[in-house]
């Protein structure tokens, strides 16, 4: 009897573990966690996922961004594959349920891990970069991924850093009866790719544009760079504009906010700068009323102080 019951737990414990194993080797793991993705047609043959504008937590497990797909009679283009292997499936699901085109081009438009962390679950032929984004995501992706698996915890079980192994150039995509602007910039990231179908308006301008959310600047080249590519992208033929952050718009709106909001905090770094003020002084300063609906403002001028305002000081005594 001792040994049956010895048999029985052995088997019990057999069946334990393949369970378990099967579970950590899912895409959605054994919480069953989902993101619930839903996509919003914007235009004839154009989708959208919208994200929440909110920070990264285990509450959102990173579904802060825009991603969006593109129908072209040729096959399907996708704009960005969101922050884990987990999201990128539920994607790729989701785009399979509306359309019966094969997916032919993934567009990644920057390094930064909400963006591009959903690579895996695409094949890996059809991943396209910049070069010079790319090559950031060689050298920041795993510092990336360990701060993500810090933030939002099992929602990137099994999330791995895919870099692209093919390259996308600035200037005209055709591809079936669409005609696609592929535009390099460098106001977010120093490597920001920008995608007009010219077919519909859409413009998918990525994390170049954020809209009632504050933008975020670790990486950026500099506000005054970026202001500029705002007013280039605002003389685009465009029906409407898909911001990396934000709800979808179908005026200028967004391009007057980010370059109302990259003035103030230009003046407000140098002009405390030239003051000789503390960063915990800059960290306190009011945030005008006008930007009372970009989400995240007083957290993110935060972090862009602790980014940018070293380089505003050494401007200020380089005057003196």
């Amino acid at each position: 009897m001792s040994r049956l019951r010895s048999h029985n737990r052995n088997i019990a414990w057999l069946v334990a573990v393949l369970f378990w194993a099967l579970a950590f080797s899912s895409g959605t793991g054994a919480s069953g966690k989902s993101y619930s993705l839903e996509a919003t047609p914007v235009a004839e043959g154009v989708w959208v996922v919208v994200g929440s504008t909110d920070n990264f937590s285990k509450a959102n497990g990173g579904n802060i961004l825009n991603t969006g797909f593109i129908e072209t009679g040729e096959g399907v283009v996708v704009i960005d594959t969101g922050p884990s292997r987990r999201y990128g499936e539920e994607f790729r699901a989701l785009i399979e349920s509306h359309t019966s085109e094969p997916i032919v081009k993934v567009l990644i438009t920057h390094h930064h891990p909400d963006h591009a962390f959903g690579s895996q679950a695409f094949e890996p032929n059809t991943l396209y970069m910049l070069d010079e984004s790319a090559s950031l995501l060689e050298q920041d992706g795993e510092a990336f991924s360990d701060n993500m698996y810090r933030m939002i915890g099992d929602w990137m079980r099994g999330t791995e850093v895919t870099v692209p192994m093919n390259r996308v150039q600035p200037g005209l995509l055709s591809l079936g009866n669409r005609q696609l602007r592929l535009i390099a910039m460098q106001g977010h990231t120093g490597a920001d790719l920008v995608v007009l179908d010219e077919t519909s308006g859409a413009l998918f301008a990525s994390d170049m544009v954020f809209f009632n959310r504050a933008l975020t600047t670790p990486q950026t080249p500099g506000v005054a760079l970026w202001r500029s590519e705002i007013r280039q992208l605002a003389q685009l033929p465009f029906s409407l504009v898909v911001p990396g952050h934000g709800p979808v718009i179908r005026d200028d709106r967004a391009f007057l906010q980010m370059i109302d909001y990259l003035t103030w905090l230009d003046d407000v770094l140098a002009g405390s700068a030239a003051r000789g003020l503390s960063a915990s002084e800059v960290i306190d300063t009011a945030i005008p009323e006008r930007f009372s609906e970009v989400e995240g403002a007083r957290y993110e001028l935060v972090r862009t102080v602790s980014h940018l305002y070293a380089d505003y000081e050494k401007r200020a005594l380089n005057r003196h």
